[in-house]
Formats: C-alpha cells, sequence, structure tokens
C-alpha cells in the first residue's frame, strides 16, 4: 500500500508556485497576433513572452483595441500597424521622464521605443526585463501618474458688429459662419479686425462674405496643398 503524498504547507499570504506560474493569457491577443502581418507576429510574440516572464501575475485583455498588460492597473501594451509595431509603458512619464520615451527624437511612431519593425529594434531582453519590473514597483507602490495641467479654458469669440450686421444680410455666408469651427471663425475674425485701414477692412469683409456664402473656411487656397 502506497503512503500518502507528502504536501508542504504553504505560508499565508503566499500563493502555490503551481499558482504563481499560470500564465493568464487572453484568447483575443492570440487572435491580435495571428492577424497581425507577417513581419509583427514575432515582435509582439516575443514581448508578451517577455511581459509573462517578468511578470507571471501579469493578465492580458485589450483595451483601445490592442492588447494590454494588466498589475495591479495598467502596465503597458503593444500595438502592430501595416509597417510597424509600437509597445508602451503606462506610467512612462515616471520611468523615462517627462519626454516618456526612450526612443531618438527622430523616429516617430507611438509608444517608448519608436517604430519597431524587427526584434534588434527593441532592448536588450535584460533591460527590457528591468524596465517592465519597475514599472510593476509603481504599481506595487500605488505611484499615480502625474497629473497634467488642465488646458485653459478658451475664451469667448467676439464677433465685431459690423461683422455679424454684414452677416445677418447674407444667409448663407451666415450658415456658413455659424457651421464652422472656433478656429475658422477665429481665422476670419482677426483678419477683419487687423485691417489697417477702413478701406483695407470693407474690402477683406467683402471678400469674407463671399467665401462664406461658397463654404469656404479663410485659408482654403491651403487646404489641398
Amino acid at each position: 500500500m502506497l503512503g500518502a503524498q507528502r504536501t508542504e504547507p504553504i505560508e499565508p499570504g503566499k500563493r502555490s508556485p503551481a499558482k504563481n506560474c499560470m500564465a493568464k493569457k487572453d484568447p483575443r491577443v492570440d487572435a491580435c497576433i495571428a492577424k497581425a502581418a507577417d513581419f509583427a507576429q514575432p515582435i509582439l510574440r516575443h514581448i508578451r513572452k517577455l511581459g509573462h516572464t517578468a511578470c507571471p501575475e501579469v493578465e492580458e485583455t485589450i483595451k483601445w483595441q490592442f492588447p494590454s498588460f494588466m498589475y495591479k492597473g495598467m502596465l503597458c501594451g503593444m500595438a502592430a500597424f501595416k509597417n510597424h509595431c509600437t509597445f508602451g509603458f503606462w506610467k512612462h512619464e515616471l520611468l523615462f521622464g517627462r519626454d516618456g520615451s526612450a526612443k531618438r527624437a527622430d523616429e516617430g511612431g507611438m509608444g517608448q521605443f519608436g517604430r519597431i519593425t524587427q526584434l534588434s529594434d527593441l532592448p536588450k531582453d535584460a533591460v527590457f526585463l528591468r524596465q517592465i519590473k519597475q514599472a510593476m514597483r509603481l504599481n506595487d507602490e500605488g505611484i499615480k501618474v502625474p497629473s497634467r495641467a488642465k488646458p485653459k479654458a478658451r475664451k469667448p469669440l467676439l464677433v465685431p458688429a459690423f461683422f455679424r450686421e454684414a452677416l445677418k444680410k447674407n444667409k448663407m455666408a451666415l450658415a456658413a459662419f455659424d457651421g464652422f469651427s472656433y478656429s475658422h471663425k477665429k481665422e476670419y475674425v482677426e483678419w477683419l479686425t487687423e485691417a489697417k485701414t477702413e478701406e483695407t477692412r470693407h474690402r477683406r469683409l467683402d471678400t469674407t462674405l463671399e467665401w462664406l456664402a461658397q463654404g469656404k473656411p479663410r485659408n482654403w487656397k491651403y487646404m489641398n496643398c
């Protein structure tokens, strides 16, 4: 008769080794990788592997239509596009400084490593693993992303009386002006109010009404350049 298998007691607050090593993968991430271009698939698989290596408790999900990795909140995410991949840490500013980037300024692309087109564009594995663990530590300690100053509210656009009166007499121009964005309206108002002479203002007003009646913004000539 075989004796009962001996089991080691697990200390309170600790998980069993088997449970710690269970990868929490999301089949939707598998689908994203499978749909990616041929050049992108090994890149995405490698990032995924390093994520689970550095953080065995990481959980996969899809956020903003891209594969993301969760550990006590958002940790990082990756994406594949037609000609390149990207990777980004959620708290990148705390890892890399205010510019939030480990890439060269001329590389372009979203994320912290610029446009990734091959595995060699990624940091060395040891560096990448260390960065992931640093990001984990930020979440472990509950350190928040620094809040950015809210943009100042726009000042109400003051339309001069002479312009408003002229618009009232031209329904098509008025409809176009009222439908324009704040910036398009501002362009016309500034063009009119910056006129140095009365003659120039009248000439610009006539041109403004003509263009507005045709639904054209102030700088329409340059829109197709």
